[in-house]
């Protein structure tokens, strides 16, 4: 692709693209001064960008289920425990200030004198061992391994535990895997969890692939369980179609 000149302005000379200036011709398409106020502010850009990084590393509590870098002074300031009730594994050790800080349900147990506060244990229903632990590490670090499976057992209890952060973690990442096949069970998903940006992704799919998508077993099960929902999934594309057609009329 052939690079834009710059306005030639008098013999020899063109016109910065930053303060408008005229210039000596150069390759730069700034004068000398911008050019290096702008190598000065990358430098500083680069700068701040490191001191929030060391910021970041510096207010990030270890997570105490991270057997690989653990230490047991980690472990033994750990003053309560989460226990996943449907699996016979051990429980996850956290810090209450930590809980308490991340999602305003735990703050809300543990700030009263609910048996949770008293006890020291967390018992959570309808999650796995593995779940738990990753949801306990992303409290303390903000970061999680995700696959489709474990986005959604995330985005459960990120919603069950008003975890922000988390739910909009999971469900921009399984934006990104919605596809003509797993379109109607996503679309159900985010309707029933409140994912607005799923939710509008999945239903583009959906209308885009009305076809196929309406063969399934999945559309045939979720007319039995919410035609509501399937209702509303024919109202947008009857939608589209109008909108689609009165564009087309215009250009007639």
């Amino acid at each position: 692709m052939a690079q834009r000149s710059q306005p030639v302005t008098s013999v020899g000379k063109m016109r910065c693209i930053s303060c408008r200036d005229e210039y000596l011709a150069s390759d730069a398409g700034t004068c000398k001064e911008c050019y290096e106020e702008a190598s000065e502010t990358e430098e500083e850009l680069k700068r701040e960008i490191e001191d929030l990084k060391s910021k970041i590393s510096f207010l990030t509590w270890l997570s105490p289920v991270d057997d690989h870098h653990r230490p047991s002074s980690v472990l033994s300031f750990t003053d309560v425990v989460l226990v996943a009730t449907d699996d016979q594994s051990p429980p996850v050790p956290a810090h209450k200030a930590i809980l308490v800080s991340r999602s305003p349900v735990f703050k809300a147990m543990l700030e009263s004198d609910m048996e949770e506060s008293r006890s020291g244990t967390i018992k959570i229903s309808d999650v796995s061992y593995n779940v738990l632990r990753s949801f306990v590490h992303y409290l303390y670090t903000a970061e999680a391994t995700l696959d489709e499976s474990m986005a959604l057992d995330l985005l459960v209890l990120a919603e069950r535990y008003q975890v922000k952060h988390l739910k909009a973690y999971c469900e921009k990442f399984m934006t990104s895997k919605v596809n003509g096949e797993n379109a109607l069970i996503s679309f159900a998903f985010a309707n029933q969890h409140n994912a607005k940006h799923l939710m509008e992704a999945s239903l583009s799919m959906v209308m885009d692939n009305m076809d196929k998508l309406t063969k399934q077993d999945e559309y045939k099960e979720l007319v039995e369980k919410d035609p509501r929902l399937v209702v509303g999934i024919y109202e947008a594309y009857l939608s589209k179609q109008v909108n689609t057609a009165a564009v087309a009329t215009e250009y007639l």
